[in-house]
């Protein structure tokens, strides 16, 4: 199991290598030998990188520490059996991947549009939860909408859908104690969504913002 995460690990740090910036002059890194990321966001390169500034201070959107629980509870590492939670590194990965045309990945802030506004992650296309749940709103045919033209499924019924060509979604939102990217993840594991092309940025905004990276608005 130690060499395979390794070796996984290995392979992430290699196809990330091929489009990042010059190392050596770039002081604050992502990894020893990392200092960028080029990805494609609304058809403009964006290069995703840390804040150079060492007095750089998160944002008061993040800096937040106590938000009642319910609603904003923390959710554990594992949301659900099957779906993979990634670190930044597999984001990124999974970004450098899409953007350079790998069809069968979609990277999604499930965030509702005031969040977003605020920043998001170079890359991620919105998709806020609201839009798949029927209790917010969401009426069948427009998820079924989704679904088929977003995320490659094919409907067979009006309650079942087939999987074997949909897409890997990486899904992200605030941080660990917000409920928007769980809510779609388990929206669609209802609806029948393979659990292993489901992939949860646990961290979120908070630990992208943390971490001192790019964002777009």
């Amino acid at each position: 199991m130690k060499i395979k995460y390794l070796l996984s690990s290995a392979v992430i740090v290699l196809s990330l290598s091929a489009g990042s910036a010059n190392a050596k002059d770039v002081k604050v890194k992502i990894t020893p030998k990392l200092a960028s990321v080029d990805v494609m966001h609304n058809g403009k390169k964006v290069t995703i990188m840390r804040n150079q500034n060492n007095k750089n201070k998160v944002k008061d959107a993040f800096a937040t520490t106590s938000r009642n629980c319910p609603p904003f509870c923390i959710n554990p590492i594992q949301l659900a059996p099957g779906v993979e939670t990634l670190g930044e590194l597999e984001v990124l990965d999974y970004l450098t991947k899409m953007s350079e045309g790998d069809s069968s990945i979609l990277v999604i802030d499930s965030r509702t549009p005031d969040w977003v506004k605020r920043g998001s992650i170079p890359g991620a296309v919105n998709i806020p939860w609201t839009k798949l749940s029927i209790k917010k709103g969401a009426d069948p045919l427009s998820i079924a909408e989704i679904v088929t033209e977003k995320f490659n499924g094919r409907e067979l019924d009006d309650d079942n859908f087939d999987y074997s060509n949909a897409k890997t979604l990486v899904m992200f939102c605030n941080g660990m104690w917000c409920g928007q990217s769980p809510n779609n993840i388990r929206t669609l594991l209802k609806m029948g969504y393979p659990a292993n092309k489901l992939k949860w940025y646990r961290g979120g905004m908070q630990n992208w913002e943390n971490l001192g990276f790019t964002t777009v608005k």
